[in-house]
């Protein structure tokens, strides 16, 4: 086990860990480390604890100090600095026709560097654009192009869930998600109900998708027919994944009546007949543009895969 703390920086949603040293850090404090792009400013985002050796890339740097005052300051005089640089950035880039959309500025903590973060549907020769940003900050110029995904990260905003957006507030990293994963947890196959700020499908989809096929292992389908404990047989009329209760059509004295049961009073194997190929089809229609928008997402990791 090693003795670690976790640190994220700004535009960096990735939590990165630290030596503390003999340093008394807690969660929330600022620190300056040293890491690939130089002398870094960041937030301490838990107590130090122990992680598995493996989980750590070695060699393990240590961090140079606890922010002071001083440190304080100058990260507060690179925001300021990052305004402006925004904007002598948007003037270059309309003065060269790009087309590419500017998301964020950022300067390093030693100003050893400045990054331009944007968008653009396809690669940009943006050379001219480096040697005139350049020519006016007198240091190192770097250029970064970006998804969508990544500008909603950056930018942040809400979801329709009313809180801050998963991927600005606490994730390190975006996973694969599916349609299949909407299907399971029987979403809407709406495009506009189940994709997030950023037009692709939400990340949250994610989170609760292990649950979920737990849960329907133990449910069957609607349509399926089944028989309940207490004798009867009828036809699945619908499903609560969350309560684990089925509603069931049963026939009593010729008549059909619904009646609510436990999945574990049900005995049933799972159809798979023309109900089935029927509702299928039913959901094609909205798949064809479900999948558009899966390509796009393997269209952006493809790109990035190529930059690095």
């Amino acid at each position: 086990m090693t003795r670690v703390i976790g640190v994220r920086f700004r535009t960096a949603g990735k939590i990165y860990y630290f030596d503390p040293g003999k340093y008394p850090i807690r969660k929330g404090s600022h620190v300056i480390v040293e890491t690939a792009r130089g002398i870094e400013y960041g937030t301490v985002v838990g107590d130090i604890r122990e992680v598995e050796d493996n989980k750590v890339v070695q060699p393990l740097k240590q961090v140079l100090r606890i922010a002071t005052e001083r440190d304080d300051e100058q990260e507060r005089e690179n925001k300021k600095k990052e305004k402006e640089a925004f904007r002598i950035c948007l003037e270059k880039i309309k003065k060269h026709k790009l087309e590419m959309k500017l998301i964020d500025a950022e300067y390093t903590f030693d100003n050893n560097k400045v990054l331009f973060y944007f968008t653009a549907d396809g690669r940009i020769d943006f050379r001219e654009l480096v040697k005139d940003l350049a020519a006016v900050f007198k240091t190192r110029i770097e250029l970064r192009q970006i998804g969508v995904r990544d500008e909603t990260k950056i930018i942040g905003g809400m979801g329709i869930c009313g809180r801050v957006l998963c991927c600005h507030a606490h994730l390190s990293e975006f996973v694969p998600v599916s349609i299949k994963m909407a299907k399971e947890q029987n979403l809407s196959l709406n495009p506009t109900k189940i994709s997030g700020v950023c037009g692709r499908l939400m990340c949250c989809l994610k989170h609760e998708e292990e649950t979920y096929e737990e849960l329907n292992r133990k449910l069957p389908n609607v349509g399926d027919y089944v028989t309940t404990d207490d004798g009867l047989k009828g036809e699945v009329a619908s499903v609560n994944v969350l309560r684990q209760l089925v509603k069931v059509v049963v026939t009593i004295d010729d008549e059909k009546e619904i009646h609510e049961y436990r999945a574990d009073q049900l005995r049933f194997r799972k159809r798979h007949g023309k109900k089935d190929r029927d509702k299928g089809r039913a959901e094609a229609e909205v798949n064809e543009e479900l999948k558009a928008l899966e390509k796009l997402e393997k269209q952006e990791r493809a790109s990035k895969l190529d930059d690095n």
